[in-house]
């Protein structure tokens, strides 16, 4: 880890101690926060989460450094002679950026795929062509939070439908007599589709850009469309309707626990407790298993004790870059699209999301215009993702908490 990664994680570490001695003060005192307090705790809390991005980021920055320094170092050792031709791949997006080809297909190979993944190193950043997938993904997966936090990643050639057996019952064994006929009950299925929902976006450069040879357009293309597709995608795989769109995880999931009343759907500890074993041990102990929420949720929760409420504090913030906070043991995913605790509200998510299915058509496709903005002296950038959701368990690997009615 690095040192400016493991300074941000020791100041996470501070602000959350400090943070406890806030709750700790009111309680000791027999009171609630006051409105500065409040303000206060508010703040550390923001502090906490944007601790947490700038280590993953310094991280990232330094893994990202260093292969590039090995890259160099070995095209230095090696200079290619004339004879030598350029790799494959660095030709065609050399002569795509160039403008002599007008399209090119962006999929992980098999190696790649394996490495796909927010804080894991890339082929060398943006200093070699093979790492534009990896940097293109890991800034989709930044916002995109179930395609990197566990869920089964489904990667087709082609977008014609994709029927998926959803298992909706295990069935039953049963004990039996000698000589007796053997019962039980058969699992159950239902089929479903996964289909190829489209999710795409333009990117205009100006041609000045696009022909300096020190801008890093590689990278600028990275993170727009990272960033962007991966907000539309990632937003359906948590709340989509199906039908027209992915079927969201929130959308699918059966209830686990519902929070008290008067608590305007904040949870309590016991709510928390109840929802983690309303999932069965075999789904709930999967490394697979997490919890799902927005910051704000993460925010309250923060504040939980277990027993009486003068025990230790539910929420174990993480000591070490890249690695999840936990809670009651397990990591914790956070998504902006998750509902805000209210009534009705599906602010929590827990179980094992490898029960969800994410499936991809052929990884992203680029397509250049150097007419669709030629008055303005432009290059346009189509990206297109195409890609579905579903939660194929669905005899409660995954369970959500809603707030109560009133």
């Amino acid at each position: 880890m690095s040192d400016t990664a493991k300074r941000l994680l020791e100041k996470r570490a501070n602000t959350w101690e400090a943070t406890k001695a806030l709750l700790d003060n009111a309680e000791a005192e027999g009171r609630g926060l006051t409105a500065e307090e409040n303000e206060q705790y508010d703040r550390m809390t923001a502090d906490i989460v944007s601790l947490r991005q700038r280590a993953d980021f310094a991280l990232e920055e330094e893994t990202s450094a260093r292969a590039a320094e090995e890259s160099m170092r070995s095209l230095m050792a090696k200079r290619p002679t004339t004879e030598q031709a350029a790799p494959e791949e660095e030709t065609e997006l050399r002569r795509f950026l160039k403008g002599e080809v007008k399209a090119i297909d962006v999929r992980p190979s098999s190696e790649e795929a394996r490495a796909l993944s927010k804080g894991t190193a890339t082929a060398g950043g943006h200093t070699v062509p093979t790492s534009f997938y990896g940097s293109l993904w890991e800034h989709l997966v930044e916002v995109a939070t179930l395609v990197g936090g566990g869920a089964t990643i489904i990667t087709t050639t082609s977008g014609e439908s994709l029927e998926i057996p959803t298992t909706t019952t295990h069935g039953a064994a049963v004990a039996v007599a000698e000589a007796a006929a053997i019962a039980g009950t058969d699992p159950a299925f239902v089929k479903r589709t996964l289909g190829a929902f489209k999710f795409a976006q333009l990117v205009t450069v100006s041609s000045e850009l696009v022909n300096d040879a020190g801008f890093d357009l590689e990278g600028y293309l990275a993170r727009v469309v990272g960033r962007n597709i991966g907000n539309a995608f990632g937003a359906k795989l948590i709340t989509g309707a199906g039908t027209t769109e992915p079927l969201g995880i929130t959308a699918s999931t059966t209830l686990g626990a519902t929070s008290a009343t008067g608590t305007v759907g904040v949870p309590t500890v016991d709510n928390l407790i109840d929802l983690q074993y309303s999932v069965i041990a075999p789904y709930r102990n999967q490394s697979t298993a997490k919890w799902l929420m927005r910051d704000s949720t993460a925010g309250s929760i923060r504040k939980l004790r277990e027993g009486s409420g003068t025990g230790a504090y539910l929420w174990q913030p993480a000591v070490i870059a890249g690695q999840p906070d936990l809670l009651l043991s397990k990591p914790v995913l956070t998504d902006p699209n998750v509902a805000a605790t209210a009534l009705n509200a599906k602010s929590v998510v827990f179980g094992d999301l490898s029960a969800y299915a994410v499936r991809i058509v052929n990884g992203v496709r680029f397509e250049r215009s150097d007419d669709y903005a030629f008055n303005t002296d432009q290059v346009t950038f189509r990206a297109v993702l195409r890609g579905d959701g579903l939660l194929i368990d669905q005899t409660g690997a995954v369970k959500h908490l809603v707030g109560a009615a009133s």
